[in-house]
């Protein structure tokens, strides 16, 4: 049987220069392209094309040059310490190259006095390559939720999730926002990714652009050391800990973008795959003995191909409040929501020209809120089946939706505006404008009182929502627009906002943000003042979540780390790498009920991993220390 020809089209290759343009940042160019091109008439145009597609095909000419180079295996080519280039001739050579980059030591991050973990184990390789991180998205890069791993919003389920893919816009763009997996990966973290890792550029930033340009070329050199260079296995960042406090599930086939525990049925805890498969695992109880782990369960409960379109990644999970019911948000734009046994309870194509960003159940669980790249939001009667009302509010991708009460809600999107709405009205009743750029995730704080939301426009708005009076818009000279506080610092987009529940008497309540700076950040939400900046990770954040109780939180990565930190004393108290292959972390979702304290994670490296925290030296030493400390301070109230 004679082969098919390989055929590449120049139709092909504009298209995957116009993704590298927007994946960089250069706008214009992307623009000019597009319309000398004639790509919005390609039949090419609507297809998916991961986030750093280009260099990632690059890299892998790179290493076939490498073998063409090498094949004859003699003491020459086995020893050769020359590098490889796209464009210079390689000449095979015994003497090392001039080294222009920083030593391993500054790829490196300290755990307690004596351990040391390398943070990709990747060192450079190439004299010319930057470090910086590739944007995820992903939203492909994690998604969400991307990441993209680089597929990489994303992951927003970023949300985030991970990550988040992209095609070529035609008048108007509504898929320029994207979940897929992070850069170095072949999936979505347009969360995101959601979550398939999120893509979260910031436009007009030269900086920023040449960032990103500069974090693509990793790909290469990731390719490169990966080859050549001994990696760093899976497993806990420190010497001490036992690997048994994580339960790896590898029941996917493709890169797991989101993960949600059941609410009612603790044991019970839903992953949704690149693929379109959905799985219900039934966890054992954590043992308490001390010495003894959890057993793996046995095989999941599998929604296999949820989405029969070629893009189904799976982009949010949420439980409402009674567990009974799972709604699942796709690529393929088909809303979906499961029973806790796995059958279909409905599903809905309202969404057809969209895939879906975000499901979010109200807290009683009779209504279920979608946000779409359509532009739209859709409010569903639960008990009904059936789609009670279709927002428009938005003139670009509606990127996430948030609860304010039983009767209320608040959209964002790419538009720049965050727009609140009432169940039974067409029209918001408020305007919140303020972002210079598209808003990735809105969180409530617990009281309802406040909304926090973060863009790329490397900032996090906190508005006032409990004076919400449609009045209020009608008045010359009075803007509905004007925010409560805004966190500037970040020097990237900020892809993912919380609330902290630990809320002593007295105290202002605190704020966490993640961006794709690769930094994490704590703040007083009433004063905007920054209390900390957490530096450990390497590449762009894509999951950030707190303790229930507020007293610890957790970051992921598109560096494959997970990092454990205490609210109050910032201190990191443990950390977990996903291993070299395929690292990032698109989602994290943390669990306390009964004295069990477990976190889930999506990964990139298609497992979902499950901690058992009480099981950590380290946390249970914290624990002891906030005790200590709440003891002393009720003894000088005495």
């Amino acid at each position: 049987m004679i082969s098919p020809p390989n055929v590449i089209t120049s139709e092909e290759v504009n298209c995957l220069i116009y993704s590298y343009f927007q994946d960089c940042g250069f706008n214009h160019s992307a623009f000019a392209l597009r319309n000398e091109g004639r790509l919005q008439n390609s039949p090419f145009s609507q297809k998916h094309i991961p986030r750093g597609q280009l260099v990632d095909l690059l890299s892998k000419a790179l290493l076939y040059i490498e073998v063409e180079a090498h094949w004859r295996n003699d003491s020459l080519t086995t020893n050769c310490k020359s590098n490889f280039s796209l464009i210079d001739h390689h000449i095979c050579s015994l003497d090392a190259p001039q080294e222009t980059h920083d030593s391993l030591q500054d790829n490196q991050m300290d755990i307690g006095e004596s351990d040391s973990i390398s943070t990709h184990g990747i060192t450079s390789s190439l004299a010319n390559t930057s470090r910086p991180y590739a944007t995820s998205q992903p939203k492909d890069v994690p998604s969400r939720n991307g990441p993209q791993t680089n597929d990489t919003k994303a992951p927003n389920h970023t949300s985030h999730r991970i990550s988040p893919p992209r095609s070529l816009p035609s008048a108007p763009d509504i898929n320029t926002k994207r979940k897929t997996s992070p850069i170095p990966s072949e999936g979505p973290v347009e969360k995101r990714a959601r979550r398939a890792s999120t893509d979260m550029d910031i436009d007009e930033r030269s900086e920023s652009a040449a960032s990103t340009s500069q974090d693509l070329s990793l790909k290469i050199e990731t390719n490169r050391a990966s080859t050549r260079m001994e990696t760093r296995a899976q497993g806990p960042g420190d010497n001490k800990t036992d690997p048994r406090v994580m339960l790896l599930l590898p029941g996917h086939q493709t890169e797991v973008f989101v993960c949600a525990f059941n609410p009612k049925m603790h044991n019970l805890l839903a992953s949704g795959s690149k693929d379109a498969v959905v799985n219900l695992w039934d966890l054992p109880d954590p043992p308490t003995t001390p010495g003894e782990y959890a057993e793996s369960p046995g095989e999941p409960l599998v929604l296999d191909n949820v989405s029969r379109a070629v893009q189904g990644d799976l982009t949010s999970l949420h439980w409402n409040r009674e567990g009974t019911l799972l709604a699942i948000g796709s690529y393929d734009s088909i809303l979906r929501v499961c029973t806790d046994s796995g059958s279909v309870y409905f599903s809905h194509p309202q969404h057809q020209k969209g895939p879906i960003f975000s499901t979010r159940f109200s807290k009683d669980g009779s209504w279920l809120l979608t946000a779409s790249l359509d532009g739209t939001t859709c409010l569903w009667d639960v008990k009904e089946k059936r789609l009670h009302r279709q927002y428009r509010c938005h003139k670009d991708c509606c990127l996430d939706i948030e609860w304010l009460s039983e009767d209320t809600f608040a959209s964002a999107g790419a538009d720049m505006r965050i727009f609140v709405m009432r169940v039974d009205e067409d029209e918001p009743i408020k305007t919140l404008v303020g972002h210079k750029d598209e808003i990735n995730q809105i969180r409530v704080n617990p009281a309802g009182t406040r909304l926090a939301s973060c863009s790329d426009d490397g900032t996090a708005h906190i508005w006032r929502v409990d004076n919400i009076d449609e009045a209020a818009d009608s008045i010359p000279g009075l803007s509905a627009s004007d925010h409560g506080v805004s966190l500037k610092g970040h020097t990237h987009s900020v892809s993912t906002v919380g609330w902290c529940v630990d809320h002593p008497a007295g105290t202002n309540e605190l704020l966490a943000t993640s961006s794709f700076d690769c930094t994490a950040r704590l703040w007083d939400s009433v004063t905007g003042e920054c209390l900390h900046v957490f530096k450990d990770h390497r590449a762009p954040l894509y999951a950030l979540t707190f303790s229930p109780d507020g007293k610890f939180f957790a970051t992921g990565s598109g560096d494959g780390w997970l990092h454990l930190y205490q609210t109050r004393t910032y201190a990191r108290i443990w950390s977990w790498f996903a291993g070299f292959e395929k690292p990032g972390i698109f989602e994290i979702d943390w669990q306390e009920y009964d004295g069990v304290n477990r976190i889930a994670m999506a990964l990139e490296c298609r497992q979902v991993a499950v901690l058992d925290v009480n099981k950590l030296d380290s946390y249970r030493t914290a624990i002891a220390g906030e005790k200590r400390t709440a003891s002393r301070i009720e003894e000088v109230v005495v």
